[in-house]
C-alpha cells in the first residue's frame, strides 16, 4: 500500500501507553486515524495526541465508551483497519467482574460487533497480552520454548485470583470465537521473584501496522525481545544509573523463577527487529526524569514500575 492510497483507521483507547505511540506512528504512515476516547473533556487523555505530527491534518478523536453498544460505530464506519488496543490494566481490584472482566471482554465483543457493520473494514488487529499466553500450568524452565500455540487455562488464574489475566484470555477466546462465526514508580523495597516477558512500546506499535499491512498475516503474534527476571532488571538499572536508588532484595527468600524462552518465529513475519530491554530501560528512566511529577531524585522516590515497558 503506498502511503499516497493509505485511508482510514480505527485506534480505541487512544489516551493509552501502547494506544499513544500507536497513534505516533501511524501519523508517520501517513495514516488518517479515527482514535476513540473515553472522556474527550480531560485535556490528560488528549494533549499528547493532539500535539503529535501530522494530528492536525489526520486525527479525528472520537468519544466511546467499552460497555456501550454501537459505541463505536462512528468512529470505525469508512476505516479501512481497526487497532483494538482499549483496556483497562490493574491488578488490585475491588470488583473484578465491573473492573476488568465486564470492559475487557464486552468491550471487546462491542468492537468487533461494530465492526461487522461495515463492509469498508478489512482487518481488525487485537492487542491480547502475553498473560493470555504463558502461564497454564505447564513448567517454565531455560528449556522451554513458549510460543502461539499456548493458552493460558482459565481455572488457574481464577484459582490464583488473577484477574486481570482471566480478562485477558476471556477476551481473546470471545474475539476468536465471534471472528469464526462472523467468517517503576512505588517507593518499593523489594522487587519480585517473577520472570516476565519484556518488549518495547515502539515495537509493539510497529507490529501492530505491520500485521495490518501484510496481507498474509494472521492468527496469534507473541512479542517479547526476552525473558528476564526482575533481579536482572534491577542490575541491569543499577549499571545505567548507580546513583538511582533500587529495590535491593527479593520480596521472597525461595529461589528466583527460573527464565525460558518465547518464540520469535511468527515475530519475524513481521519484519520485527526487537530494541534491546536495556535500550528500553534506559528511554524508560529518561522519560520519567523528564517528567518531574513522576520522578524526582531529591524526594527519594525509588524507580519501580510492576508491568512491562
Amino acid at each position: 500500500m503506498s502511503r499516497e492510497g493509505k485511508k482510514a483507521v480505527c485506534v480505541t483507547g487512544t489516551s493509552g501507553y501502547i494506544d499513544s505511540w500507536l497513534v505516533k506512528l501511524l501519523l508517520l504512515h501517513v495514516y488518517i486515524i479515527k482514535a476513540t476516547i473515553c472522556d474527550l473533556s480531560d485535556p490528560r487523555k488528549t494533549k499528547h495526541l493532539l500535539a503529535l505530527d501530522g494530528a492536525n491534518k489526520r486525527l479525528q478523536l472520537f468519544k466511546a465508551n467499552l460497555l456501550e453498544d454501537g459505541s463505536f460505530d462512528s468512529a470505525v464506519d469508512g476505516c479501512e483497519g481497526v487497532f483494538h488496543t482499549a483496556s483497562p490494566v490493574t491488578v488490585h481490584v475491588k470488583d473484578s467482574q465491573e473492573e476488568l472482566l465486564d470492559p475487557i471482554v464486552k468491550g471487546t465483543l462491542n468492537i468487533l460487533s461494530s465492526c461487522a457493520k461495515f463492509a469498508s473494514i478489512k482487518r481488525v488487529v487485537l492487542t491480547s497480552s502475553v498473560a493470555a499466553v504463558e502461564y497454564n500450568g505447564r513448567p517454565q524452565t531455560p528449556e522451554v520454548v513458549v510460543d502461539e500455540s499456548w493458552f493460558f487455562d482459565p481455572e488457574v488464574c481464577k484459582e490464583a485470583k488473577m484477574w486481570y489475566l482471566l480478562a485477558k484470555t476471556l477476551a481473546e477466546e470471545a474475539a476468536w470465537k465471534l471472528a469464526k462465526e462472523r467468517e517503576l514508580i512505588s517507593g518499593a523495597k523489594t522487587y519480585p521473584n517473577l520472570a516476565l516477558g519484556w518488549v518495547h512500546v515502539g515495537d509493539v506499535a510497529s507490529a501492530h501496522i505491520q500485521a495490518f499491512e501484510i496481507p498474509s498475516t494472521n492468527g496469534r503474534h507473541c512479542l517479547v525481545e526476552s525473558v528476564v527476571h526482575y533481579s536482572e532488571v534491577v542490575k541491569i538499572l543499577h549499571e545505567l544509573y548507580p546513583d538511582l536508588r533500587l529495590p535491593i532484595e527479593c520480596s521472597d527468600g525461595n529461589p528466583f523463577m527460573p527464565t525460558y524462552e518465547v518464540s520469535k518465529e511468527r515475530a519475524k513475519s513481521l519484519g520485527i527487529d526487537y530494541i534491546p530491554l536495556k535500550v528500553s530501560l534506559r528511554e524508560t528512566v529518561e522519560s520519567l526524569k523528564a517528567k518531574n511529577d513522576l520522578f524526582n531524585p531529591s524526594c527519594g522516590k525509588t524507580f519501580w514500575r510492576d508491568y512491562d515497558l
